[in-house]
């Protein structure tokens, strides 16, 4: 018998059957001759560099790297080599756009503009504390949280207090601004309202009629653009609790399952507005991550599409429980996608070769849905996962070990088993003598980055009871 391993069952007090999503393993949705999808590891991340900070941000301008590194501007080369360019203080999540001659950024309220050579402060009285910033035809736009201010075309360090629009739908706080096909949109926390450019003396922009969408984002980093058409957000309307969704055309779509909404909606409001996510497109994936306090919750759109269901995974940092994911601020440059680590200065690239992050070991863990024999009952002789092992490190003997629940809720000790050496590759996974199932079971597999495996499938014997 098969099990599926996409997705696993666990239960809560509630009582309610909820999703358990794997941690630090990716599922692939692949017809490969022995199943049609499978779960590999996470990508592991490569120490590059040291900066002079906290990562707060990221960007590609001008075929160079540029990040915000504690409180510096630095760029950085395809080796790693880092360069301070400039000041730009502050701490948090910075905002950062380019236009065609200068880089933007914003930082804990104040706005600098970088050439290529030099590095300024926006301080014109007239900007005021801003949060967000994006580049809308020819314009710097920027958010106070209530109003919709621009730049001057011909001079982007000036701010003329006569051009200042405001989001009229609902009097909501503007947490970011946004660009779609060179439509500004105004993201509050209920709503989403878009404008395009007629110009004119005074504000440029209009909003667009019928464009508005009923939802907005929790936080300030809690939208980003998805591909090139939609909005993708983590919030919701007015007086509802927090999902996921994409925007589009005035319209939405819920991406969140039931248990991303039950994770979502058991942080705090605090937590929820330093929510950040970001879009991540590779290997034939296009990847929505989640940065919450306490893990990352990832939505894979191309996997879903294949498999005509939500599909998500989880990455975390650690060995025990939750962590805040230790990758943040995606940047593909020179064939490579490079992350900061929201709590070191490091600087590295993303590797499928490994699995560990920043050279440490983290957990990763998978279950399956419910094992029903009818109420009968079942002698479970044995239990094998396919799986392709031998990618392992030098003198590195991993093991990794299941355990089985009846309920959901309380878990039988683990059992480990040997998961081969170096080069190991006809290995077999198999757990022998795994006891009797009276009505119904849960199987739970668990190991760490050291064991370096992608898991095809898993096959049962059992013997069925006829009671």
């Amino acid at each position: 018998m098969q099990i599926p391993i996409v997705n696993g069952i666990y239960t809560d007090n509630a009582p309610s059957a909820r999703i358990s999503y794997p941690v630090n393993l990716t599922p692939v949705i692949q017809p490969n001759g022995v199943s049609n999808g499978f779960l590999r590891p996470s990508d592991g991340i490569l120490l590059e560099a040291q900066g002079p900070g906290v990562d707060r941000g990221g960007i590609i301008w001008n075929d160079t790297h540029y990040r915000v590194m504690g409180t510096k501007l630095v760029s950085v080369t395809e080796a790693g080599a880092i360069a301070t360019l400039g000041d730009v203080g502050g701490s948090g999540q910075v905002s950062i756009d380019y236009s065609f001659d200068r880089l933007c950024v914003v930082s804990s309220g104040n706005a600098y503009l970088w050439d290529g050579s030099s590095l300024v402060q926006i301080t014109d009285p007239d900007l005021g504390v801003v949060h967000s910033v994006k580049w809308v035809d020819g314009y710097f736009m920027f958010t106070d949280g209530e109003f919709l201010i621009v730049s001057e075309l011909l001079d982007p360090t000036s701010i003329d207090p006569l051009k200042y629009g405001s989001a009229e739908i609902d009097p909501d706080v503007v947490q970011s601004v946004q660009k779609i096909r060179n439509e500004a949109h105004a993201v509050g926390r209920h709503t989403i309202e878009v404008y395009r450019n007629i110009g004119g003396t005074g504000f440029p922009f209009q909003r667009i009629q019928g464009a508005q969408i009923q939802k907005g984002a929790v936080g300030i980093n809690a939208v980003c653009k998805f591909d090139d058409e939609s909005l993708a957000f983590v919030g919701g309307g007015r007086n509802e609790p927090v999902g996921v969704y994409f925007g589009y055309n005035g319209t939405f779509q819920k991406i969140s399952s039931r248990e991303i909404d039950e994770l979502l909606n058991g942080y705090t409001d605090l937590q929820l507005s330093n929510v950040v996510i970001e879009f991540r497109t590779d290997r034939n994936s296009r990847m929505l991550y989640v940065h919450c306090a306490d893990r990352c919750l990832v939505f894979d759109a191309e996997a879903s599409k294949a498999m005509g269901t939500l599909v998500w995974h989880v990455l975390t940092s650690g060995v025990g429980g939750f962590s805040t994911y230790r990758a943040r601020n995606f940047t593909f440059y020179r064939g490579k996608y490079w992350v900061g680590d929201p709590t070191t200065s490091n600087l590295g690239t993303l590797t499928g070769d490994v699995g560990s992050q920043w050279g440490d070991v983290v957990r990763w863990e998978f279950g399956t849905q419910i094992i029903y024999n009818e109420s009968r009952g079942a002698i479970f002789n044995e239990l094998e996962l396919v799986a392709l092992t031998g990618s392992v490190a030098q003198g590195v003997s991993p093991v990794i070990s299941t355990s089985y629940s009846e309920d959901g809720q309380n878990w039988s000790q683990d059992k480990e088993i040997a998961a081969g050496g170096i080069g190991d590759r006809l290995k077999r996974l198999v757990w022998r003598r795994q006891g009797i199932m009276r009505s119904m079971r849960m199987q739970r597999f668990r190991g760490d980055s050291q064991s370096h495996i992608s898991f095809l499938r898993l096959d049962a014997q059992f013997v069925a009871l006829n009671r």
